[in-house]
């Protein structure tokens, strides 16, 4: 039973196989002020036995939120709410990691404008974006590079640098929202250097016991975009700097994807095959044969399971309970494992 196994990396050590990926809760306030809810939503997942804990994408400057009620990281006053939630799931045996966001064109939060690689907005309800100079970019890296800092104050075992998902490092890394004709634009090269340029900022202050992650989407679902091939070339650019790929897809057009049960894990196994990477898969995964299915057949090193979490924070403990396999569960909870 490969799901309830230890697994390291780096100073890393996971009780089982099992992670929570990021989840917006637009929950915040206009600060980005963690609240009580935070730390119940979390603190329960820990309880119910989840080895790692990605928390909601963090964004790194007021104007790189999702949307106004996003948690934020952009200043030292978000350090003590973040630690809050930190010590709460680590009291339960759960690592936590946190994902340092940017939303780019894809911004909604109350902001007087917004950015981009390219003037280009994500639809007709979004604004248009402002094309970021190369100075513009620079402040970014040390936003992240900042946020990061401050990530490990707050007590954080792992980041994940959010690449996926149609927001501002995705909008470079893909053509069809990056036409600039700079060092940031055009080649492959040229359109992963301002991931690089985030990754080797944060590495300068990220502690080296501490894993870096990297969420991507492997797959634009649109022609001239980027496919699973390109991505295997752009996670070959910067494997040196990230030690383990959350692979995910879409996101950076309104077009219909088809979902089922895993239809990502594809994109994980392909990645890990070809670019020798550890990764955690993800996609509509709801049942602990498909976990056991992928971790065994080394298509991923680990699971997310995003919904099904929302829906029963309890899976791992009700998981291991039904399949005979000895945990150790919470004191408080354990005449009901019995």
């Amino acid at each position: 039973m490969k799901t309830f196994k230890e697994y390291k990396i780096k100073g890393l050590n996971l009780k089982n196989r099992i992670v929570m990926p990021p989840m917006c809760m637009y929950s915040s306030d206009s600060e980005g002020m963690v609240k009580d809810f935070h730390i119940n939503h979390y603190v329960s997942r820990a309880m119910g036995g989840v080895g790692l804990i990605i928390l909601e994408a963090t964004a790194v400057i007021p104007n790189g939120r999702i949307s106004s009620k996003d948690l934020g990281i952009w200043k030292d006053n978000h350090i003590s709410g973040l630690k809050s939630i930190v010590d709460g799931c680590k009291e339960y045996g759960a690592k936590m990691a946190i994902q340092l966001a940017h939303s780019g064109r894809k911004c909604e939060a109350d902001e007087k404008y917004i950015v981009a690689p390219s003037p280009i907005q994500f639809n007709n309800e979004y604004k248009v974006p402002k094309e970021l100079t190369k100075e513009e970019i620079k402040d970014i890296v040390l936003d992240f590079k900042n946020a990061a800092i401050r990530a490990d104050k707050a007590g954080f075992d792992s980041i994940e640098i959010h690449g996926a998902h149609g927001y501002l490092i995705h909008e470079f890394l893909s053509p069809l929202s990056n036409k600039r004709i700079d060092e940031y634009g055009g080649s492959i090269e040229n359109r992963v250097r301002f991931l690089k340029e985030i990754l080797s900022s944060v590495k300068e202050v990220w502690p080296k016991d501490k894993p870096i992650l990297l969420r991507i989407s492997a797959d634009d679902y649109k022609e001239g975009g980027i496919n699973i091939h390109e991505m295997v070339k752009i996670i070959n650019l910067v494997k040196e700097d990230i030690d383990i790929v959350h692979v995910s897809s879409g996101g950076l057009e309104n077009v219909r994807i088809e979902t089922y049960p895993g239809y990502q894990v594809k994109y994980s196994e392909t990645i890990k095959e070809e670019c020798n990477i550890p990764t955690i898969a993800v996609g509509l995964i709801n049942e602990y044969d498909q976990v056991e299915e992928i971790l065994s057949n080394n298509r991923a090193d680990l699971v997310a399971l995003g919904r099904e979490l929302l829906r029963n924070p309890y899976w791992v403990l009700k998981s291991a309970y039904e399949n005979n396999f000895d945990i150790e569960y919470p004191k408080q909870y354990e005449r009901g494992f019995m």
